[in-house]
C-alpha cells in the first residue's frame, strides 16, 4: 500500500478520532455503571452559595467531611487519597478514619478525594450542582448530597437531598 503525504495525514486524523471517540463512550459506560451499581451514601453539605451569573444558575457545594478530613490530616493535605466512613442507618456517612488499607466493615465505605491548586482545596467528585435557570428555590432546602460508590472509591454525585432525605427537583442522572 502506497500512501502519499496527504493519505497518511487523514488515515492518522481518522485513527485518532476513531480512539478518541472509543475512549470518550468508555468513560460514558464507566461513568453510567457507576450510577447503576454505586453504593448509595448522603454526605451532609456545609454551608452553600445557590447562583453564579457566569456560569449560570448552580448550587456550590461543600461537605462536611472535608473539614473532619483537614483534621484528621492535621491541615497537611498535599495529595490526593481515600476516607473510609461509617454509614448510619439512613446511608449517612460519617468520617470513621483514612484509609490504611485495612479491610472494612459492612457499614463502611471508601471515598476517593482529591487535592486541587497549591493551596491544598479538597474536592469531593465536584463542588457544584447545576440545575435548571430560576429553579434555584427548589434546592435551597439541601442538606445532603446523594453520590454513588465504588468499593475502590471512585464516586459521583446523582442528586440533592433535604432535611428529611426528600429527594429535591427532578434528578437529571437517574431519569
Amino acid at each position: 500500500m502506497n500512501f502519499s503525504k496527504e493519505n497518511l495525514r487523514v488515515f492518522i486524523a481518522v485513527i485518532v478520532g476513531v480512539f478518541i471517540l472509543a475512549l470518550l463512550n468508555w468513560t460514558i459506560f464507566q461513568k453510567e455503571r457507576l450510577i447503576e451499581q454505586g453504593r448509595v451514601v448522603l454526605l451532609q453539605l456545609a454551608p452553600v452559595d445557590p447562583r453564579s451569573l457566569m456560569q449560570g444558575d448552580y448550587m456550590a457545594l461543600r461537605f462536611v467531611l472535608e473539614n473532619e478530613i483537614r483534621r484528621a490530616t492535621d491541615n497537611k493535605i498535599d495529595k490526593d487519597g481515600i476516607a473510609v466512613l461509617r454509614l448510619d442507618e439512613n446511608n449517612v456517612a460519617h468520617f470513621a478514619r483514612l484509609d490504611d488499607g485495612a479491610s472494612l466493615q459492612s457499614s463502611e465505605v471508601r471515598l476517593r478525594y482529591r487535592v486541587r491548586d497549591g493551596r491544598g482545596t479538597l474536592k469531593i467528585a465536584t463542588n457544584a450542582f447545576f440545575f435548571e435557570e430560576g429553579r434555584g428555590e427548589i434546592y435551597e432546602p439541601a442538606r445532603y448530597g446523594e453520590f454513588r460508590v465504588t468499593e475502590s472509591g471512585d464516586v459521583i454525585l446523582t442528586q440533592l437531598r433535604d432535611e428529611k432525605f426528600n429527594v429535591l427537583g427532578r434528578s437529571a442522572v437517574l431519569n
